[in-house]
């Protein structure tokens, strides 16, 4: 018998993701604000102008799916390759929708992710948390997860521009840990839809993964025919991930090298068949 899905997370946690995303987004704009050059490098192919920029394209994209009749992104064709696109498109859909939005000016930026913010709080605000809305390639993401992933964008550029700018940027576990809870369970619970279309080929058994932290409920993410879900541990599985979340979401976006995360300790892999680590991420990933 297949373990039960888990339960959303206590109703506690919405206040405090509500809270979490208002917070790091008000201090996200003083960094910005405070940076002598907004031109400067953050990455290697964004300046912190336009990683501002990407942010707030992202905070806009969480106004359109909450506010009713929220005004789309003024990107011709962007819903339609939203709704088209996997998890490996979405660097083009950012180069689209940055070649589209101009606006550069740090303050300006910083105001436009201010009202986009507080239009996703006023529009969610009394809304049931597991309430879905229909994400890119057709995943259904619950409210609770579409506010931890905007301020975990927030809280990873957030770190980016803060590193080139010389300036303190603490990361709290809570918002990787959301992130992973909220968002990318809450999405396997709900419905990946087309997201993870196009990764490892599909294999002849299941691959297990068992995820724990001192910061989130244990879980069971089975791959099997290509697709993911998520259960209840209870099962013997291939693959034990027991993690600082903060850590591992550096390391699957691509801020960390896996090689040094795993020297540090901070995620450890342990389990019969750990070597099914990288097969696994090869189809549940994230933009890296």
């Amino acid at each position: 018998m297949t373990p039960p899905h888990p339960a959303p997370s206590p109703p506690t946690y919405w206040d405090e993701i509500r809270t979490s995303l208002k917070e790091t987004e008000q201090r996200f704009g003083r960094l910005l604000c405070s940076v002598p050059d907004a031109a400067e490098p953050a990455t290697d192919d964004w300046s912190m102008a336009d990683t501002a920029a990407h942010v707030a394209i992202v905070a806009w994209l969480a106004t359109s799916l909450t506010v009713p009749g929220g005004a789309p992104l003024p990107v011709p064709g962007l819903a339609e390759r939203r709704r088209a696109a996997n998890v490996d498109d979405i660097h083009e859909l950012n180069r689209i929708a940055l070649a589209h939005f101009t606006e550069r000016d740090p303050e300006a930026l910083a105001r436009m992710l201010d009202e986009h913010v507080d239009a996703v709080l006023s529009a969610t605000s009394g809304r049931d948390p597991e309430e879905t809305v229909d994400w890119i390639g057709g995943a259904q993401v619950p409210l609770c997860g579409l506010l931890a992933h905007l301020t975990n964008e927030l809280t990873l550029h957030g770190y980016d521009i803060a590193r080139r700018a010389g300036a303190p940027w603490p990361v709290d576990p809570f918002v990787a840990a959301r992130f992973l809870e909220q968002f990318i369970i809450g999405l396997t619970r709900h419905g990946p839809g087309d997201l993870l279309a196009g990764g490892g080929k599909p294999r002849d058994r299941p691959i297990t993964v068992e995820l724990h932290s001192d910061h989130t409920d244990p879980v069971t993410l089975v791959l099997a025919d290509g697709r993911v879900t998520a259960e209840v541990p209870g099962r013997t599985p291939d693959v034990r991930v027991t993690c600082d979340p903060t850590a591992l979401v550096m390391m699957l976006f691509g801020m960390r090298s896996r090689t040094s995360v795993l020297l540090s300790r901070r995620v450890r892999v342990g389990g019969r068949r750990p070597w099914l680590l990288p097969v696994f991420l090869r189809t549940v990933r994230v933009p890296s």
